[in-house]
């Protein structure tokens, strides 16, 4: 039996390309994405009541897939790329129907011109990403605090020291001024955690690697110290 879904919406983030997103939600609390809503999906009586919830599911497609074929064993990054698990036993993209799950936070609620858009933050989503469905968070169902994380039963310690070289520091302050506030946090929240694949954490000679975000080239050295960022460089368009 095949299901057909319609695309609710469009996110609209901070991370332009899949490498550098954080492997869950909330471990950048500074992410942001904007949620916007297409007709005849984007009337405001949709949304009444939503603005009393912190914390939404967002369903969504894994739209940025290059890999057609799903397979019944992958490798997590959290056991270092090494271990096959069940696809099921993990929250892997490649699966048979590329569907996501994200609980995120609900910043504010916008309606203008007829077209309401959700502002959201603590995001693992890329530009683009098309989602099928939202749901509010609710705590007493859904935070059980007793249950069994399996082989991710604690969260990434995220301890990794990320320093800025002067001329770095400089672009984030002045953009930070601008039109980019928190920049700084953010950069630090989605480096600290390391969000190198497994496989590159044994390569010894690769040290210098570079992501998009926002609007910027953002590049950064890394070893077993910490993370120096060493460019924020404004893309062409």
């Amino acid at each position: 039996m095949e299901i057909g879904f319609e695309t609710i919406g469009i996110i609209r983030s901070c991370y332009k390309e899949k490498f550098g997103i954080p492997r869950q939600a909330g471990l950048a609390p500074t992410a942001t994405a904007t949620l916007e809503l297409l007709p005849p999906f984007n009337r405001a009586e949709a949304f009444t009541g939503l603005e009393g919830f912190s914390h939404l599911w967002l369903l969504f497609l894994f739209h940025g897939n290059n890999r057609e074929e799903w397979k019944a064993t992958v490798r997590p990054p959290r056991l270092g790329g090494n271990t096959r698990l069940g696809v099921f036993a993990t929250r892997s993209p490649f699966r048979p129907n590329p569907i996501g799950l994200s609980a995120v936070q609900l910043d504010r609620i916008e309606q203008t011109h007829g077209k309401v858009a959700l502002h959201l933050k603590g995001v693992d989503l890329l530009d683009g990403t098309p989602v099928i469905d939202i749901k509010p968070y609710l705590p007493y169902a859904d935070a059980i605090t007793t249950a069994n994380g399996g082989f991710a039963a604690e969260a990434p310690t995220g301890q990794l020291p990320v320093h800025f070289l002067p001329e770095p520091n400089q672009t984030c302050q002045a953009l930070e001024n601008d039109r980019y506030p928190g920049l700084r946090q953010l950069i630090i929240d989605t480096l600290r955690n390391d969000p190198r694949p497994a496989y590159y954490q044994k390569r010894a000679k690769k040290k210098s690697f570079g992501i998009k975000l926002f609007d910027f080239d953002l590049r950064w050295q890394q070893d077993d110290e910490g993370i120096i960022v060493t460019e924020l460089l404004r893309r062409d368009h």
